[in-house]
């Protein structure tokens, strides 16, 4: 059993946590967060443990950030105050199988794409507070933007503080979990989204004799400049479209073809796929 948790102004968060984090799960997504905790000194390496069966993953995790790395899932949860589930959907009910009861006064964080609080409270101890998170890979480069919401047990408080934990790595919203899946499709899924069309147009200006390494440079920069643009002077997408498309010109030919392809269409149906399977993954 865990002790309390305290959360005291501190570090350059601005707050530090006083208890012991445990992440079930040590891979890509789970070392994002427990960087960006070690990063933005809300916790120290010591109060950090990682449970993760692959014993190679295990010296990396150590190596590259002192934290302490388990094989057993059950010895890390032992006395911690948050529990953050870094697994995925489809081995999240065996994991919880093995640690529901250690898991009776921690805060538990899921990441596991899908899986409702409702879900993940009925196979832990009652009262236990469940929040439920869907952060995106940007977050390994401090540019994430993560989409938080709580069970039925978890207090604003602890909603609000796991809210402020993933704002470590970029940016974090909380939302009723009705909308989990639709905003996951959004900012979970969407790095491939856009890494898809970053390819595209790269490979589309190879086609007219650019070089790879400078059609990507140019797409890249592209696509960076044209997001702040648009959230640096509130303008609407279709606003932007209509600045850059002047009558008869090379822009409006081209946004003539994309559409003829069907890419608004193809959007649509990208999002409404990613949260088809997410409700697949959770059920």
């Amino acid at each position: 059993m865990s002790s309390e948790l305290t959360v005291r102004p501190m570090g350059n968060a601005g707050f530090r946590l006083d208890g012991r984090v445990a992440f079930i799960g040590g891979g890509r997504m789970g070392e994002a967060i427990l960087a960006g905790l070690i990063g933005a000194e809300v916790i120290t390496p010591d109060r950090i443990v990682v449970a993760e069966p692959v014993a190679e993953r295990r010296e990396a995790l150590v190596e590259a950030y002192g934290v302490a790395c388990v094989a057993d899932g059950r010895t890390a949860v032992d006395g911690a105050n948050i529990v953050v589930l870094a697994v995925k959907p489809q081995i999240v009910d065996s994991v919880i199988k093995t640690l529901s009861d250690e898991l009776t006064s921690a805060l538990v964080i899921s990441i596991a794409v899908g899986v409702t609080c409702a879900r993940l409270e009925s196979e832990m101890p009652a009262g236990t507070a469940v929040v439920r998170v869907m952060p995106n890979t940007p977050a390994m480069v401090g540019q994430g933007m993560a989409v938080v919401s709580g069970g039925t047990e978890a207090t604003a408080e602890q909603i609000d503080l796991v809210r402020e934990l993933f704002s470590l790595l970029g940016r974090a919203v909380i939302v009723d979990e009705r909308y989990q899946d639709a905003a996951s499709a959004i900012s979970g899924s969407g790095p491939a989204y856009v890494a898809l069309f970053v390819d595209a147009l790269a490979r589309a200006g190879v086609r007219q004799g650019l070089t790879r390494q400078i059609a990507e440079e140019l797409a890249l920069q592209t696509i960076r400049g044209t997001a702040d643009l648009i959230e640096q002077t509130g303008q609407h997408p279709e606003q932007i479209i209509d600045a850059v498309s002047s009558p008869g010109g090379t822009t409006i030919a081209a946004i003539e073809a994309l559409e003829a392809g069907g890419l608004r269409s193809a959007a649509f149906s990208a999002v409404d796929a990613a949260v088809k399977r997410a409700k697949e993954l959770g059920s």
